[in-house]
């Protein structure tokens, strides 16, 4: 990716940007998967939120034959988390602080910007979001888990240590199995950060009552920004 941007679908509030929800999509998916979601989620336009819906680079992923789609990184097994993809996750990482340095450059600040995603996207909040050098308002990661975990104690920065962080994962997920999600949990709670876990009668989607609960933390947590 090196300094390349990446392609970003975007959705403006009525008046003037006073804060910004960059939102990574899953694997295979493009910036429209999240785009429906933004008027379901009926939060304050008091708030003045910017989405931001980046689009992955496209690349062959072995588990898929090495089939080429959208993803912030390969995905080598499912056997987390003993084959990783280092390389793929720290050049997203890379990319994703361009548009959270790019955020900042129009306006909005660091601890004004919530950092979501889901599946790998939100695997990629989590991951990028400890990592950045300026506090954020918030972590939303949704159907995920931390990859790299073996190197976020010493990788993370101090400026999040106290970012509250929303975690969200199915049941019933066959494809990233809750217990990675919980493992993860585990990590971060060990770790001193704050965490709100919700769990969900539900496979590797989004459903009507975490929609609900993602509203209510985003307006809690860009509310404090905004105060």
């Amino acid at each position: 990716m090196n300094d390349t941007s990446l392609t970003t679908l975007e959705i403006e509030p009525e008046g003037a940007a006073r804060s910004s929800v960059i939102w990574m999509h899953g694997l295979g998916a493009d910036a429209r998967d999240f785009e429906p979601i933004v008027p379901e989620l009926h939060l304050p336009s008091e708030l003045g939120i910017r989405f931001v819906f980046p689009n992955a680079p496209i690349r062959p992923i072995t588990i898929n034959g090495g089939m080429r789609m959208r993803g912030w990184y390969d995905v080598l097994s499912l056997d987390l988390p003993r084959q990783e993809d280092a390389e793929g996750v720290y050049a997203s990482e890379q990319a994703i602080y361009q548009l959270l340095d790019r955020e900042k450059s129009r306006g909005v600040p660091a601890d004004r910007i919530v950092l979501a995603g889901f599946s790998q996207g939100g695997a990629m909040a989590l991951h990028t979001g400890l990592r950045y050098p300026d506090r954020l308002a918030g972590i939303l990661a949704l159907s995920c888990y931390v990859p790299l975990a073996s190197r976020l104690s010493s990788e993370r920065r101090p400026a999040n240590q106290t970012t509250p962080i929303f975690m969200a994962h199915g049941d019933y997920d066959a494809i990233i199995q809750i217990r990675h999600s919980q493992q993860s949990l585990e990590l971060l709670e060990s770790l001193g950060h704050p965490v709100e876990w919700n769990d969900y009668g539900m496979g590797h989607e989004v459903c009507w009552e975490e929609l609900r609960d993602i509203s209510a933390w985003l307006g809690r947590v860009l509310a404090v920004s905004l105060a």
